[in-house]
């Protein structure tokens, strides 16, 4: 059996007011880099990382990096938890494509899954490379405990995908700023122990 831990990256510059970040490649802010070390503390006590891997932006670079420090491991960028590709929407606050792409953005609220992102991804592409990423992964790590850093684009639709949801549930979760969702792997199933655990987190920096 393998366990899977989802972890949201920390806190960064555009979460409120909301802005469609995407790729663009964000520190985190001082309560980002908290939260990364609230995270550290949550895992290390309840878990023994055996890898750790992570988007190959610095926002889940530098949290990926906090997490495993008490593991000595090297933390592995993979291209398939990057960010959604959010095209002509990346940078731009939501209040801004709501005057321009309002019937577009309605789709992208109300059915996510029927729509690409102007000049960007689908929830449909996103989701393929995130699954063919934990494929990979899971394939190299037939057991132990592994912690996959990423966004909440691929956090949503990798618990789709393990609740043998469709992305049209893209919205059912809501992962958190280093929140963390607990997954299981055995025998070609997923089972789901939490998602989106919130409680190690404070509000003190």
């Amino acid at each position: 059996m393998t366990t899977i831990l989802l972890v949201r990256h920390g806190e960064v510059e555009g979460i409120t007011p909301p802005r469609f970040r995407g790729r663009t490649n964000l520190a985190l802010t001082q309560r980002g880099v908290h939260q990364a070390e609230q995270t550290r503390e949550a895992i290390s006590d309840r878990w023994v990382l055996n890898a750790i891997y992570c988007s190959p932006l610095t926002r889940c670079v530098r949290t990926a990096d906090t997490i495993a420090s008490p593991f000595k491991l090297d933390v592995m960028p993979h291209h398939g938890l990057n960010d959604i590709d959010y095209g002509a929407w990346q940078g731009k606050l939501v209040t801004e494509v709501a005057q321009r792409w309002p019937n577009e953005l309605a789709a992208w609220h109300g059915a996510p899954q029927t729509m690409r992102l102007p000049g960007g991804e689908s929830l449909h592409e996103v989701l393929a490379r995130a699954t063919d990423a934990l494929q990979t992964i899971l394939h190299a790590h037939h057991h132990g405990t592994i912690a996959l850093v990423a966004h909440d684009s691929v956090i949503r639709l990798l618990l789709c995908h393990a609740l043998a949801l469709s992305p049209a549930s893209y919205w059912l979760t809501s992962p958190s700023p280093c929140g963390i969702s607990e997954l299981h792997f055995h025998e070609d199933r997923f089972t789901i122990h939490s998602i989106n655990e919130t409680q190690h987190l404070t509000e003190s920096e």
